[in-house]
């Protein structure tokens, strides 16, 4: 089956699930802001801890396009995957602090600082700029596959593998997909291998080549395999059905009591750039959050069925939030949190 949805079902959508995405009235009302000091003269540079391919390198672009056209300053991407974003993050924390560097990241900074409190804290080391996408996980299997075809029979054949069945994932323990696996492993009783990748491209690839069983991930990273027809949601992580996958069960239907996690991208800066540079930037990147390009994008990856937009203020209660969620889920599964 494609999933392929027009505007006015994702907004139908959208409307279902509480929100009003789609009537999304921008916070950020001014169209243009002065330049502090001519700031900036120069090319920003957006560092991407992971790969172009994946859903990090997709919003990186996005956004990056979005700011360009609204204010004319060039942003050259530079993507430094590895360690599921830290090679990224020291990267950044090592760049000058002169509001010329931004960086873009995912909920994995968070929960690695619930961890470990002496990694980057993305609500204090660093300041958000605007999150621009929160969105939900799946499970999908190929759409031809016929030794399973709904969760039900995908869990049975798993039991009968006796622990040879796969599904391809991040790399990092402790991550929001590794933690949710968990969650659904203790749940059902399964046991699976969890094939690590850092890169979307690859990680896509193996189901679609047949080197996986499954995939875990989020349904705007893999639109074009839906559209397309290749691959198939067969879970939801999600509290309640999102209109535009209606015929997916929530995770919560088949009998798995926990709370979801959830991915959210966004942008930040180093907390010891200049403010006046800050409060541009803050302009910049909320406003193009507002641009008709990047409202198209977001629709175009499932990001309006759920709220995606933060503020500074909104981001930090976010961030601050989920990092007291991943203390409490990784003290309660005995990990050493320092």
């Amino acid at each position: 089956m494609k999933y392929t949805f027009g505007t006015a079902v994702i907004a139908a959508a959208a409307m279902t699930m509480g929100t009003a995405a789609l009537a999304f009235e921008c916070a950020v009302s001014e169209t243009s802001m002065d330049k502090p000091d001519g700031f900036p003269e120069r090319a920003l540079t957006m560092i991407v801890p992971y790969g172009p391919a994946g859903g990090s390198g997709q919003v990186a672009g996005a956004m990056a396009e979005a700011v360009t056209a609204l204010t004319g300053v060039a942003i050259n991407r530079d993507h430094k995957p590895g360690g599921s974003g830290t090679v990224g993050t020291t990267a950044y924390m090592t760049a000058p602090a002169d509001g010329y560097n931004v960086l873009e990241h995912i909920d994995d900074a968070s929960s690695a600082h619930a961890l470990d409190s002496s990694m980057v804290n993305p609500a204090e080391d660093l300041i958000p700029l605007v999150i621009s996408q929160v969105t939900f996980s799946q499970v999908y299997i190929r759409a031809n596959e016929d030794r399973y075809t709904d969760w039900p029979s995908f869990v049975e054949w798993v039991k009968a593998q006796d622990g040879k069945a796969t599904i391809a994932n991040v790399s990092k323990e402790g991550s929001m997909e590794r933690v949710t696996m968990k969650f659904i492993t203790d749940a059902t009783g399964m046991e699976i291998q969890q094939i690590s990748f850092d890169k979307g491209a690859p990680r896509y690839g193996a189901l679609l080549g047949g080197q996986v069983d499954a995939l875990f991930e989020q349904p705007g990273d893999v639109r074009n395999f839906l559209d397309a027809g290749e691959f198939k949601p067969i879970l939801t992580v999600f509290d309640e059905r999102p209109g535009v996958f209606s015929d997916v069960p929530t995770h919560r239907e088949m009998g798995m009591d926990f709370d979801p996690l959830l991915r959210f991208r966004g942008f930040y800066v180093h907390a010891d750039a200049p403010a006046d540079r800050v409060k541009w930037l803050q302009w910049a990147f909320q406003r193009g959050y507002c641009e008709d390009s990047y409202q198209a994008f977001n629709e175009s990856k499932f990001m309006t069925v759920i709220d995606s937009y933060r503020d500074t203020d909104g981001a930090r209660e976010l961030i601050n939030q989920s990092v007291a969620q991943y203390r409490d889920v990784y003290m309660a599964m005995g990990l050493d949190v320092k």
